[in-house]
């Protein structure tokens, strides 16, 4: 569903993707390890078009979205859950939503997201600085889903949020999948990736030094964190 090859980004003169290389099939979950700094947060902006490659190609199905403007991105078929959540604080949790909505969601209405995310339903009319951390990461998550996306780029999405949370977040991440989603996970916490990804690929300096199943991964795990993962 989405392949990653020979991806080259730039910041400036700062040459920060180095031929990243990344293959997620439809319906799986991919995630994406790595120490502060190597390109993850990068690597999805290159994807959404907001920090364009300027070598590489970016696959969704059969297509080459590679520098595609965000909003030609977005309707392709692509979703993105930054770092941060970056919600509208003085919207409602029901405004956040719809603005995310270019034509009513066929597959992600409303009250299909509530049932997902009940919190939310109870509280729609509360504006988004008035949720919780957990709170407002769903949010983040029913906005991206309301552009009945294929393929949901999650950047850190277990940031700032406790352990009962992210449990949550695990079970809904994992419902996804079950749903036809294709998922970009790129994550610091472990735990959460080990929970729900299917194949594992690990970065250094720009670039993916290692990728394999999850089983794989688990067999090599200590070898693999005391290689790349640890300080």
């Amino acid at each position: 569903m989405l392949r990653i090859e020979g991806l080259h980004t730039y910041y400036g003169p700062g040459h920060i993707l180095h031929g990243v290389d990344l293959h997620i099939p439809e319906a799986k979950i991919a995630a994406v390890l790595g120490r502060n700094g190597v390109g993850k947060t990068t690597t999805v902006r290159s994807i959404m078009g907001l920090a364009p490659p300027r070598a590489g190609h970016v696959w969704l199905a059969n297509q080459d979205i590679a520098g595609w403007p965000p909003h030609l991105i977005a309707r392709a078929g692509v979703a993105y859950v930054p770092e941060g959540r970056l919600i509208f604080p003085d919207l409602t949790v029901v405004e956040n939503i719809r603005v995310a909505e270019r034509t009513a969601a066929r597959q992600w209405t409303l009250e299909r997201l509530f049932q997902l995310f009940p919190a939310l339903g109870e509280r729609a009319r509360n504006r988004g600085s008035e949720l919780s951390g957990g709170e407002q990461q769903m949010l983040a998550v029913a906005r991206a889903l309301a552009t009945d996306p294929k393929v949901m780029l999650l950047d850190e999405p277990s940031q700032g949020l406790a352990p009962l949370v992210v449990r949550e977040l695990a079970n809904v991440i994992g419902r996804l999948r079950d749903e036809g989603v294709t998922i970009l996970l790129v994550e610091q916490n472990l735990k959460l990736a080990e929970a729900v990804a299917d194949h594992v690929f690990v970065m250094v300096k720009g670039r993916t030094v290692y990728k394999a199943p999850l089983k794989t991964f688990q067999a090599e795990q200590n070898e693999v964190k005391a290689r790349y993962l640890t300080l």
